[in-house]
């Protein structure tokens, strides 16, 4: 069947967008529940979460608790933390690492024991790492396996979602496209696990499939987004020309590693919040100066085996971290901000949800503490598939002549120029260190580079996803010119200081609507 042609319909009880963490473990809860579709951009264990190297944080020590890891989330977020949802993290954490265990989950342990490392902000040993620096790797391996033995779970891989279909304020679906065929999928609960946008800036850690995706199907189907100014930049990426930021995790500063500038002089605590230690490091990057981080005065033999992955991977590069200092550079890492949602996943659309990356739930407020990020996965993935379960019940009736509008997006006659423009406009316009010149002129090219955009009745994947960059682009740009203070990762060189009384409060985003900032959606 070609693109062009009616699409071939298919209907299930739930669908999920992506294969990550959050996807994943919701998808284990609704296939007790009903037929589920799981639809993939390319191969199932692909997805931003495979690439978390620092691990998973959970009050399960002795001397940790709950009440401990929420005051550390909170302190990160910098005053815009959901308290409640925060408590939910924390309080149901403990007992997710246990199913992911259950489920087949390999964490390191240490004579018998799960072996806790600390991370920059924690005030304890909390984080559970597999195979010393592939954590995300190993949690999705465990998840994919367990999903593929459910007979009532079918996976499409290659497959992407073009628009959700809205029907009557209600999402219904999904049109999608997987291998060169277009399919009408239709359920009663549709959920966007779809991971971040990393994509949308100059240099990320995140893998390609990190466009953005969710949130600009999200956007256009009416749903609210919120405070997407805030963007974590990982502090520390391995830069080398030619070659893409490979991902350094915090754990190796947490083992000790220090940052060094050109002179050799350590400059910041490298266990900081990530937005302070980011900055520090993005000021003294200079054309003829850079920061390495130097593991030299650690046991060499302790970091080979804690940290296999990153140690293999410089190595292939020609650098052994254990006797030579590295180059890194800050780089986006992770969105704080996403889709709206309630503590269940319910998003401002009814039929629709959101977990993950893709989702705001209000937990990491304008700063995410280190390694929160695949335990909101298990968490609120497994909440947002109890809602969905009872979304479906009774499902809504759809008339067998129903088919989806299709609302086709502007798109770029040439993805790559397209692209290169959003890029640098987001990381000059958006980036480490903003002000309200770069904002506005970000905004200005991007809207110049629209004016010959058309839509096309069969756009190309680069095509789609280069559309998705630009409206998240556009999003980020907007949020970060309403908020004049510094906040978390959100730092405004024209407004350094933090202001609660005017800016402890939301950025709010909704499609044919203006942004705005306060206590509540428009």
């Amino acid at each position: 069947m070609s693109r062009s042609s009616a699409p071939e319909r298919i209907v299930v009880d739930f669908v999920v967008i992506g294969s990550g963490a959050a996807g994943l473990r919701a998808a284990l809860d609704l296939a007790t529940a009903g037929r589920v579709l799981i639809l993939t951009k390319t191969e199932i264990r692909e997805s931003n979460s495979r690439y978390a190297q620092g691990g998973i944080a959970a009050a399960v020590g002795e001397s940790d608790s709950a009440e401990l890891h929420s005051s550390d989330t909170l302190i990160a977020g910098a005053g815009l933390c959901d308290e409640e949802a925060v408590a939910v993290l924390a309080r149901e954490g403990p007992a997710e690492i246990q199913r992911l265990m259950e489920w087949g989950t390999g964490f390191d342990r240490r004579d018998g024991h799960i072996e806790l490392g600390r991370e920059g902000a924690h005030s304890r040993a909390r984080v559970l790492h597999a195979h010393g620096d592939a954590t995300g790797k190993e949690i999705v391996r465990a998840l994919s396996a367990k999903v593929q033995t459910l007979k009532s779970v079918r996976i499409v891989p290659f497959a992407f979602v073009q628009q959700l279909i809205v029907h009557e304020n209600r999402v219904v679906g999904v049109l999608f496209d997987s291998r060169g065929k277009v399919f009408e999928a239709l359920a009663p609960a549709t959920l966007i696990a779809s991971g971040g946008a990393g994509q949308v800036y100059l240099e990320t850690t995140n893998p390609p499939v990190a466009t953005g995706d969710g949130f600009a199907l999200g956007y256009r189907a009416g749903a609210l987004l919120r405070d997407m100014e805030f963007v974590q930049f990982h502090p520390t990426a391995l830069k080398l020309p030619n070659l893409p930021p490979f991902l350094i995790s915090e754990a190796i500063r947490g083992e000790g590693a220090h940052l060094i500038d050109s002179e050799g002089t350590r400059f910041v605590d490298e266990l900081a919040p990530r937005d302070v230690v980011a900055r520090a490091i993005y000021g003294r990057l200079k054309p003829n100066s850079g920061v390495f981080l130097d593991l030299r005065h650690l046991p060499a033999e302790n970091i080979r085996k804690r940290f296999p992955h990153i140690t293999s991977y410089c190595l292939q590069q020609g650098f052994d971290i254990t006797s030579q200092p590295v180059p890194v550079v800050p780089a986006a890492h992770y969105f704080m901000g996403g889709l709206y949602t309630d503590l269940e996943g319910r998003t401002s659309v009814a039929g629709l949800f959101a977990a993950g990356e893709a989702a705001s739930t209000g937990i990491h407020g304008a700063n995410r503490l280190a390694s929160n990020s695949l335990l909101e996965c298990v968490v609120f993935g497994r909440r947002a598939a109890a809602a969905m379960m009872s979304a479906a019940k009774p499902a809504p009736v759809l008339s067998s002549r129903f088919r989806a509008a299709r609302f086709p997006v502007p798109v770029p006659r040439h993805s790559e120029s397209a692209r290169s423009t959003i890029r640098d406009a987001a990381w000059l316009g958006a980036g480490i260190v903003r002000n309200e010149a770069g904002l506005k002129e970000g905004l200005a090219v991007l809207q110049a580079m629209q004016a010959d955009w058309e839509p096309n009745p069969t756009p190309s994947l680069d095509q789609l996803e280069t559309a998705n960059l630009l409206t998240v682009a556009r999003i980020i740009l907007r949020s970060a010119l309403l908020r004049l203070e510094s906040r978390g990762a959100h730092y405004r060189s024209d407004y350094p200081e933090k202001n609660d009384a005017e800016f402890q409060v939301h950025s709010w985003t909704r499609s044919g609507e203006k942004s705005s900032i306060g206590t509540r959606p428009f």
